[in-house]
């Protein structure tokens, strides 16, 4: 009888996106040397910097933070970049709380396109960007405030985390 040709190998099932993009490196910066204090750190001012109530400035304030702190850019760019969803959830409510406690709650609380096309041509572009900028800067007073605590429990709740993460691939890679 002649011997049956070995089973096919079948190749494992691809990684997840989260995985791939996220997870994996991750932990290739602890691999690398990296501490989980020093990666628990990066990505708590990553998802902080991440939820800040003003467009465009994300990258580069992530960039500045990670660099003035000597924190790896890359794991900070990574954490920022995956908040743009809630950024932009929170964007409105922030912006409502903080021209509330700006003084003008009750001017931005039905703000629509309509009634910003009513102010601009009743009062000019000078107007909206009063009213915007005062509940813009209300809403970054409310996020430096809400992001000290969330920093602090991040990091701590992250640096078990990664701890342990490196703990079991220190064993798996021993054995």
């Amino acid at each position: 009888m002649t011997p049956l040709p070995p089973p096919p190998l079948v190749p494992p099932p691809p990684a997840s996106w989260l995985r791939r993009r996220v997870f994996n490196p991750l932990l290739d910066l602890l691999k690398a040397g990296l501490s989980p204090e020093k990666l628990a750190l990066t990505v708590g001012l990553g998802v902080a910097v991440g939820l800040v109530p003003a467009f465009g400035i994300t990258t580069v304030l992530s960039a500045a933070v990670a660099l003035r702190l000597r924190l790896n850019v890359a794991a900070m760019q990574l954490a920022t970049h995956l908040m743009t969803f809630l950024q932009l959830a929170l964007f409105i409510p922030f912006l409502r709380a903080g021209a509330t406690i700006m003084g003008q709650g009750g001017k931005v609380a039905h703000l629509t396109v309509a009634s910003l096309r009513q102010l601009i041509s009743r009062e000019g572009w000078a107007a909206v960007g009063k009213l915007l900028w005062r509940a813009e800067l209300g809403a970054l007073l409310l996020w430096a405030v809400a992001m000290v605590p969330l920093v602090t429990v991040l990091y701590f709740v992250l640096r078990v985390v990664f701890r342990q993460v490196l703990a079991k691939q220190e064993v798996v890679a021993g054995s």
